[in-house]
C-alpha cells in the first residue's frame, strides 16, 4: 500500500516539493517546550544551533542520518511515548514500534494523523519519502512501504534515535 493511498484511518501523506523555509523565532521557547496542538514552533537557525547538540542539529535541521545500530533507541523495548527531540511533540508510541533489524527505530504508524508530514525526497540518487515533525519541521527519518513486514500498515517509519526523546510509560504523567 502506498503512503499516498492510505485507508482513511491512516494519516494521509501530503507530499511537498521543497522543505519549509526557516520561520521567525520565539526567543522565550526552549528545545523541549511543547507547543499547543497545531501551533508551529518557529525559531531561527541560530536558536536551533544553540539549543541542540551538534549531532541533533545535523540530523534534525540538516536532514542528516545517524549511523545504523548506534542510536539510543534502535533496540529499545521500553513502553512509552516518543517525542520530537527538538520541540517535544508526541510523535510515536512503543505500541507501534517493531523490530525491523535495520539499525534504526522502526514504527508502523505515527501516534496520530497530523503529527508528521511527508516530503518526496530525491536526494542521494534515491526516490523515497522523508518524515518531518509537523510542529517544528525537523527531519525525523523516512517511511518505506511494501517491504513485507507483518505490521498492520506494511510500512516502516525508519526514524533516527537522535530525533526522538522517549518518555517511559511510568514517567508519562510527570
Amino acid at each position: 500500500m502506498s503512503i499516498f493511498n492510505r485507508p482513511k484511518s491512516m494519516p494521509s501523506a501530503v507530499p511537498a516539493t521543497e522543505p519549509a523555509t526557516e520561520p521567525a523565532a520565539d526567543p522565550a521557547a526552549t528545545a523541549f517546550d511543547q507547543a499547543p496542538a497545531g501551533a508551529p514552533v518557529e525559531k531561527t537557525d541560530a536558536q536551533w544551533r544553540e539549543e541542540l547538540t551538534p549531532e541533533e542539529y545535523r540530523v534534525l535541521r540538516q536532514a542528516g542520518t545517524e549511523r545504523p545500530y548506534t542510536g539510543e533507541y534502535w533496540d529499545t523495548h521500553t513502553r512509552g511515548v516518543y517525542k520530537c527531540r527538538a520541540c517535544g511533540t508526541e510523535l510515536f508510541t512503543s505500541n507501534e514500534k517493531f523490530d525491523s533489524h535495520c539499525g534504526w527505530p522502526s514504527f508502523w504508524a505515527p501516534l496520530a494523523e497530523g503529527t508528521v508530514r511527508y516530503i518526496h525526497d530525491r536526494t542521494m540518487g534515491m526516490d523515497r519519502v522523508e518524515v518531518r515533525c509537523a510542529t517544528c519541521d525537523s527531519h525525523l527519518g523516512h517511511v518505506f512501504d511494501g517491504e513485507g513486514y507483518g505490521t498492520p500498515t506494511d510500512q516502516r517509519f525508519c526514524i533516527n534515535s537522535v530525533s526522538l526523546k522517549l518518555v517511559p510509560a511510568d514517567d508519562a504523567g510527570q
